[in-house]
């Protein structure tokens, strides 16, 4: 095992574990706010490397998503909103692919890419992300009005600790 898959393991996990033990008890959901939840461990997927098989990273967001389902006591919401996350992670670094390609050692992150590549690219994923675990947790279009609610206002308040994140952290491959 080299340095750098050791260092998407580490992030993986600490942005899972972050997520678990600070994240889910930040009080959003009271009052005016309660449409929001506050969400980055998707973060540690999607900054997974480029060469990586996709059948790795559907295995890597499944058993992610698997284990922050443990502890928000959500079966397969979390699980399922990162498998689509990730299932539709390399048509989106088809649009957004430079016209001179990636390179075969380069990562997505800001550092790599530039910093709005990476805020298009994240902002992309995690809507993805919010809209099918919303839409897995509600499970009713009935509640369609809610389901893009949460969406918006969670998506809003988890880029820009996204945002934050890859400023102050800037991961350098």
């Amino acid at each position: 095992m080299n340095s750098t898959t050791l260092l998407h393991i580490l992030r993986i996990v600490i942005l899972s574990l972050i997520q678990i033990l600070v994240c889910k008890h930040i009080p959003l959901q009271s009052g005016a706010v309660q449409y929001m939840f506050l969400i980055i461990y998707p973060v540690g997927l999607i900054l997974l490397p480029l060469q990586l098989p996709q059948f790795f990273n559907l295995l890597i967001a499944f058993a992610c998503g698997a284990f922050v389902d443990l502890f928000y006591q959500s079966p397969g919401v979390h699980a399922g909103a990162c498998l689509w996350m990730m299932f539709c992670r390399p048509l989106i670094l088809k649009i957004f692919e430079p016209k001179s390609g990636y390179s075969t050692n380069q990562h997505p992150t800001g550092d790599s890419l530039g910093l709005f590549w990476f805020l298009q690219y994240a902002a992309v994923l995690m809507l993805i992300f919010f809209i099918a675990y919303f839409s897995l947790e509600i499970f009713t279009f009935v509640y369609f009005g809610e389901i893009v609610l949460k969406t918006i206002l969670s998506f809003l308040v988890s880029m820009f600790f996204i945002f934050i994140l890859q400023i102050v952290i800037s991961p350098k491959q």
